[in-house]
């Protein structure tokens, strides 16, 4: 009887190739290519996306802040695309990215493993430090990213206190070149949330991190803004940290209650307030944001982000006065004043110059100052001259000839003392309908 073998390799069978298995030829892999093949290529083509130079306030401030190396931490919902702008930070500043999720793990994972050695007694108990931390070591640079920071438990964020400011783990020490970005939910959206402890929470640059409408459509579209290094300019150095060292000292000094002052409620407490401390990295975000010629919004994010609303908000009213100009040399030469274009400024600009006349007043001032609210009639908003006008006009001593300048003011006071009359009126009858028709 002959020998009969089931699908013997003849090479000519119709019946599909199964590999490993004799008899059953295996077709080619690029006639029919797998499932996950063609997912993997849809996926990479969803991924293709590219990046653009685009004003982007909140961006700039964080990238001014990791220049400034100081530690941040971004606060935003979930999914608002926190992680996301770190990644993309990493890239363009061509920093390898170290992402820490902070609550899971435990206090031992920051603050060092203990190793028992061969004499303990001889040699201590080194604190060994984590994989991570090694290898950023040996990069000596990086950008640590510590996620998740608000759902850490208050033994997690205790540990954390000497990587943040220190920059230890264990026995290692961080090198210069890693910078440190934590971010967090509020504690209504986190998952089982802590609020930060004062402690922590006082080494953080606080930056909220909102959607921009525009941008979020653009990058889906494929073109995400991009974060940039900061230009500082090498000239500027030495003024600005002049100025921000004025500035700040100039403030404590006339506001000596703001030197520390530790909020009342445990919400405000994890968030940004006044100490030593974070005056110190005001001054530093000061001049950096002064050497890189920053906007007053990215200014503002960066001052309040440190030392609260409140205190940041004093700040840059001290800022605004100190960049204000002198209204002697104003006075001195009107027709070749420089007014400041941004209106409260230029508000404040001309009160200081009724305020001088007013301390010292005489007939060549008081021309002056008519000479300047001209000025700044012809080079801006008419309602700003309005009130210095109508105060500088009270100066008037029985003496003075009234100056041609005043005409041409008189119409614009006129016109705001009849608004403001139309206005009374409107809201009389808005208040009493039945007797403002009597």
């Amino acid at each position: 009887m002959p020998s009969y073998t089931p699908f013997a390799s003849t090479g000519t069978t119709d019946r599909p190739g199964i590999p490993g298995v004799p008899g059953i030829p295996s077709e080619p892999a690029h006639e029919h290519p797998s499932r996950l093949t063609v997912a993997d290529e849809l996926l990479t083509l969803l991924r293709d996306t590219t990046t653009e130079p685009r004003p982007d306030d909140q961006l700039e401030a964080l990238t001014l802040a990791v220049a400034a190396d100081l530690p941040v931490l971004l606060w935003g919902e979930p999914g608002i695309g926190k992680t996301a702008a770190l990644t993309q930070l990493a890239e363009a500043l061509e920093l390898p990215l170290t992402t820490v999720i902070a609550s899971v793990h435990e206090p031992s994972d920051f603050s060092g493993l203990p190793i028992v050695g061969d004499d303990p007694a001889e040699q201590g108990v080194p604190m060994a430090p984590p994989d991570w931390a090694v290898r950023l070591v040996r990069a000596g640079r990086g950008l640590l990213f510590l996620d998740e920071l608000s759902t850490a438990p208050p033994a997690v964020q205790a540990a954390l206190l000497r990587l943040v400011l220190e920059r230890r783990i264990g026995s290692l020490q961080l090198p210069p070149g890693v910078r440190i970005v934590a971010a967090a939910n509020p504690r209504g959206s986190a998952a089982d949330g802590w609020e930060l402890s004062p402690p922590l929470a006082n080494r953080f640059v606080h930056l909220q991190w909102t959607h921009d409408h525009d941008v979020v459509i653009r990058g889906l579209g494929g073109t995400w803004p991009r974060a940039t290094l900061p230009r500082l300019d090498p000239a500027k150095l030495p003024a600005a940290v002049d100025h921000a060292r004025r500035a700040v000292c100039g403030l404590l000094t006339t506001r000596p209650a703001l030197v520390h002052r530790l909020p009342s409620t445990e919400t405000r407490r994890g968030g940004a307030w006044p100490s030593p401390r974070s005056w110190d990295m005001t001054i530093r975000l000061l001049a950096f944001a002064e050497a890189a010629g920053s906007s007053r919004e990215v200014l503002s994010m960066l001052v309040r982000g440190a030392v609260g609303d409140g205190p940041g908000l004093e700040l840059l009213a001290c800022l605004d006065r100190m960049d204000l100009p002198d209204p002697e040399e104003l006075l001195a030469d009107p027709a070749r004043a420089d007014l400041p274009e941004r209106g409260d400024r230029r508000q404040a600009t001309l009160d200081g110059v009724v305020a001088a006349v007013r301390k010292r007043p005489d007939k060549a001032r008081w021309d002056a100052a008519w000479a300047l609210l001209v000025r700044a009639l012809e080079t801006g908003a008419p309602d700003l001259v309005v009130v210095p006008a109508t105060t500088l006009a009270t100066l008037r001593q029985e003496d003075w000839d009234v100056p041609e300048a005043i005409e041409r003011l008189a119409g614009v006071v006129t016109l705001s003392r009849r608004a403001d009359l139309s206005a009374e009126h409107a809201a009389a009858r808005t208040a009493d309908p039945v007797g403002a028709g009597r």
